[in-house]
Parts: structure tokens; sequence; C-alpha cells
């Protein structure tokens, strides 16, 4: 067993996973990713990098929010489905409650120019957030199937096909989905195979 799945912890209660999934929700303005790993992977040592990614790809897969597909896995990976409803009711209850107030006053917020620029602001944050996380998270593909290269292709061609040619994501995920899962299949079953 390496030292990483030595150090991990898990949370103490459902409850505990409530507060968690609380804190992680309110910190995430523009996107929870980057700050669910900081937090369940450096702060709170739940997961190892790797447990992280590979729970993180099945969420991306799976229909509805990714953070809340994540919650809702690692809720029922301590404490079954008490654990999946603490996670989720933590990801998603004050977030609920700050929309809802800041949709009943955004018409008399709107017009001030503070409000605006820091809407815009929070988009940068977001933005440099994810692009941190995701190189934070490189050094996991070594030990991916894929390697490096063909991870980094796959991730090219997803970026050129939503941004340069608009393909839907529905339809990108579906198709260099099906064709990473595949070359996965291959490069498993080629180390299988020189073994």
């Amino acid at each position: 067993m390496n030292s990483a799945a030595q150090a991990r912890l898990s949370p103490r209660s459902p409850f505990d996973l409530f507060i968690a999934f609380t804190v992680l929700a309110l910190q995430g303005f523009g996107g929870v990713l980057a700050v669910a790993q900081r937090e369940l992977v450096d702060r709170r040592r739940w997961m190892t990098r790797e447990e992280f990614v590979d729970a993180y790809s099945v969420a991306q897969l799976l229909p509805g929010p990714n953070v809340v597909n994540l919650s809702l896995m690692l809720g029922d990976r301590f404490f079954g489905w008490r654990g999946a409803l603490a996670a989720v009711g933590g990801m998603l209850f004050a977030p609920l409650v700050l929309v809802l107030v800041l949709a009943a006053s955004y018409n008399q917020l709107a017009s001030f120019p503070a409000v605006a620029g820091a809407l815009r602001g929070m988009g940068a944050v977001a933005s440099g957030l994810i692009l941190a996380m995701a190189l934070k998270m490189l050094g996991t593909l070594r030990r991916n199937p894929l390697g490096p290269w063909l991870c980094a292709l796959l991730g090219l061609t997803t970026l050129v096909a939503v941004t340069v040619f608009r393909v839907p994501l529905a339809w990108v995920v579906i198709g260099l989905g099906l064709a990473g899962w595949c070359l996965a299949r291959w490069c498993i079953a080629r180390q299988d195979g020189g073994q």
C-alpha cells in the first residue's frame, strides 16, 4: 500500500460530509471543481488524486452537475445512502438559499456597476481555478493507461471541437468519450498482453 493510500482519512459522520460539502459549495463561485480537488484531496485527504480523477471522470459522464454526482459517490462510499443524501444536501442547500436571495434582489442590484464588475471578475477567477486544478492534476496522467500524450491529444481535440468547431458538448462527450474508452481498452489489453 502506498503512502497516499495510508494517509487517506475518512469523514466522522454524515454530518461531517454535510458540513464539508456546504463549505465546498460556498467556495465555488462559477465552478466547484478546483475547490473540490483542494478540499477533498489536499485538505481533508478523503481521496487520493488518482481516486479524485477516477471519480470525477465517472461524475462527468453521468447526467446532472459533475460535483453533485461526485458528492453522491463520495457520500455513498463512506456512509451509504445516508452519506449520499448528506453530501448532496450540503452541496445544494446553502447555494440554493443564496441563489434564491440573489434572484429576488437582482433587479435592485443589477443597476450597480460594482455588481456587474464583481460578476465578471468571478467568471475570470473560476476559469483560473479550473486551469490551476487541471495543471495540478497533470501528474496523475503518468499512471493513466493512455499515457500523457494520448490524454493530451484527447484534451486538445475536445478543446478544438468545442471552441473552434462549436460541436455541441453532448456530442463531444459521446464521441470523444467513446473514443477515449476504446483507446483505454486497447492500451490496457496491450499492457496485459505484454506482461
